[in-house]
């Protein structure tokens, strides 16, 4: 069986695996593969197949770590509007209870309505911070 054949399979088996797991890193990993079953192809010696391959994997991967590195970080899940599609939406609120709550009808339910920490309550719209358990918590608009 030709070098070349080996690297397209183990590629191609590092896919599969990346696959089934879920991570990135694997199919960057599988790049290095392919690279050097390509390398193959053009004839080159085991030795620098075995160097293609690290180099273009293992750069691949730094190269990722480095971009997720430098990315913001994404916000918890309870003030994730991926997540959460209640958040940023608007709300009013007629009057605050004295231990710093309201209720509110939004979306068809009774929603229990906190201010943001460090904020005084104040009647009027307010947009959907994050949701906490059946607690919407807000921010004045």
């Amino acid at each position: 069986m030709a070098s070349s054949t080996v690297w397209w399979l183990i590629a191609g088996g590092a896919i599969v695996l990346e696959l089934l797991s879920g991570t990135v890193y694997l199919l960057l990993l599988s790049a290095g593969f392919a690279a050097a079953a390509i390398s193959a192809h053009a004839g080159a010696g085991l030795g620098t197949q075995l160097v293609v391959a690290a180099v273009v994997g293992v750069g691949a991967v730094i190269a990722w770590h480095l971009i997720r590195r430098n990315r913001p970080a994404e916000p918890p899940a309870a003030a994730n509007r991926d997540i959460n599609l209640d958040i940023g939406e608007s709300i009013y609120v007629d009057a605050w209870n004295p231990d710093g709550t309201a209720t509110v009808r939004y979306r068809g339910a009774q929603w229990t309505v906190v201010p943001r920490a460090g904020t005084t309550p104040a009647i009027g719209e307010h947009r959907v911070a994050e949701v906490v358990g059946s607690r919407l918590v807000v921010d004045k608009i």
